[in-house]
């Protein structure tokens, strides 16, 4: 069944719940059946939207290479949670509230509905059914209406201007930013903003202050030159010293249930070590906190680029333990040596802990599935979709 499906103003939907099975099974299998096609799939999208809406295309960078793979990562990500609400809800609310960034209007997701749909449809060719079509219609429409509702009700700035204020190279491929904004962001320790730099101008990449909020609107950032990163890369090796960024809202739920009453266990990897520090110096700030076991690792011992400062914070702190791990340097002592889920894992099923897990999209999938089998409960882990370029 060929179609072009056109999208008009929809009403936010509230299906039952025998109807939202429905629509999460045939969106899933009709996904699944495209998924392997994401490539071609995501540059029809942008053709048909930039051909119904062409003021869009000044939203987006010259290149879209990575544009396109973003598209991509997001709709794996609403497609993984379309049957978990109070995830996705809130994940949909964040997102709507960074578009603000781009200056998305509300007539741009209408258009935008009808470029995915038409995707799917010439791809997914006789699959495309009514009943397809109607899931994904339904599934669009609530996903539109909150990410525009929650864009209409933040009546914050849509970004902030912030200043280079110090760059320094902590290893050969991971550099520290330091940049201030003329207010404060209001970020909380955990979370991550998407920083547009001078270098690379509307393409954006999400980084984790690896600092708590500062009166002084002082944010510093650790970045790792990602292979074929083109913001990465642009940041490590050319940024200066008065250089202008343009700072999106702060998104991201990693942090501290202090209502739990449960121990912590943070595991990072990488530059996941920035969102990490943040939160252990901002639990600093507090007389009481949950212990916490915190397990930082590389490949080689020169990946801990920050393992010291977190030392330090622990001789200070007897509530924090700090645990360095490597995976190549056997002859290194005084580290646990393995992957992190290996590691991690060894120690048990830490079950009585609220888990964080920080670092590159492969290393939390490693984690959190060795977790899960060790027998971690699901509901007891939390981490973050956006990671890297």
């Amino acid at each position: 069944m060929s179609a072009e499906p056109i999208l008009t103003d929809l009403p936010p939907i509230r299906p039952t719940p025998a109807r939202a099975n429905e629509m999460v099974t045939l969106i899933r299998s009709s996904f699944a059946e495209v998924e392997d096609q994401a490539i071609e799939m995501a540059k029809h999208f942008y053709g048909v939207l930039f051909g119904i809406a062409p003021e869009t295309r000044e939203l987006f960078p010259a290149n879209m290479e990575v544009q396109r793979s973003r598209l991509l990562r997001a709709l794996v990500h609403v497609v993984q949670m379309v049957d978990q609400p109070d995830d996705l809800v809130p994940f949909l609310s964040q997102l709507g509230r960074d578009h603000r960034k781009f200056g998305v209007m509300t007539r741009h997701y209408n258009a935008v509905g009808t470029a995915l749909l038409s995707a799917i449809a010439h791809y997914l060719g006789p699959g495309w059914t009514p009943r397809v079509q109607a899931a994904w219609t339904e599934a669009y429409g609530i996903i539109s209406h909150a990410m525009r509702t929650a864009a209409e009700a933040d009546k914050g700035p849509a970004s902030w201007l912030g200043r280079v204020i110090g760059h320094r190279r902590l290893s050969w491929d991971v550099a520290m930013v330091q940049v201030q904004t003329g207010a404060p962001i209001p970020y909380r320790p955990g979370q991550y903003l998407s920083v547009e730099t001078p270098r690379r101008p509307r393409l954006w990449r999400y980084l984790s202050p690896a600092n708590a909020p500062r009166e002084d609107g002082i944010i510093e950032f650790h970045v790792r030159a990602v292979q074929n990163g083109w913001v990465s890369r642009a940041i490590v090796a050319h940024s200066e010293r008065g250089d202008t960024w343009r700072i999106g809202p702060p998104m991201g739920r990693l942090g501290v249930d202090r209502k739990s009453g449960r121990d912590l266990l943070m595991v990072a990897g990488g530059t996941g070590m920035a969102p990490i520090k943040s939160i252990l110096e901002d639990m600093a700030q507090y007389g009481e906190n949950p212990r916490a076991e915190v397990f930082i690792g590389g490949r080689r011992w020169e990946d801990l680029y920050d393992f010291d400062s977190l030392r330090q914070l622990s001789y200070t702190n007897p509530w924090l333990n700090v645990v360095p791990v490597v995976e190549d340097d056997e002859g290194i002592s005084g580290a646990e040596h393995g992957t992190l889920a290996d590691v991690v894992t060894r120690y048990g099923a830490w079950k009585d802990h609220d888990v964080l897990v920080c670092g590159s999209p492969g290393m939390i999938r490693a984690t959190v599935s060795r977790m899960l089998v060790a027998g971690t409960p699901l509901d007891q882990i939390r981490y973050d979709p956006f990671t890297m370029d």
